[in-house]
């Protein structure tokens, strides 16, 4: 079956040792080259239907590695599979482990890290109908900067 356009009914997972992977998904780049964000690879696992119009993707995050700080108009919903890290959302820094779950509310600033010694994957959950990415503007990165929480957590 053409996996992109009409998956199977099941996927199969399979941990390996270097990281997760599902049947007939293929492994692919985070992001376009950038340098604010690190070591992140990303899976669609389910594309999305009419009848459900939801993406299912599986990011994995190297030790050290981290996502794009940003912020978006449409919510997520994250669920931590492997691993260990933190996560930045809106003004609180938490950590996470395995079967944590993370409410990401439309524009909020998120950003995920994985610890230096362990890699972070987890599913994140998104309409398929969804806006861009909003980086910080000049401005906002100079506040988010000054913020003592955030300035020692984010990456830009």
């Amino acid at each position: 079956m053409d996996a992109e356009n009409n998956p199977a009914p099941v996927r199969r997972f399979h941990p390996t040792a270097s990281g997760f992977r599902w049947d007939d998904v293929p492994v692919k780049v985070y992001k376009p080259e950038g340098a604010h964000f690190r070591d992140v690879t990303r899976q669609v696992l389910f594309e999305g239907t009419a009848e459900l119009p939801t993406q299912v993707r599986y990011f994995e995050l190297a030790p050290g590695g981290h996502s794009t700080f940003e912020r978006h108009e449409h919510p997520h919903a994250v669920f931590v599979l492997r691993g260990r890290g933190r996560v930045l959302v809106g003004e609180t820094v938490a950590p996470v482990t395995p079967f944590d779950l993370v409410h990401v509310p439309p524009m909020a600033w998120h950003q995920f890290r994985a610890a230096s010694d362990a890699p972070l994957g987890f599913v994140c959950l998104v309409p398929c109908d969804r806006d861009r990415p909003m980086r910080p503007t000049p401005d906002e990165a100079a506040a988010l900067r000054a913020h003592p929480v955030l300035r020692d957590f984010i990456r830009l």
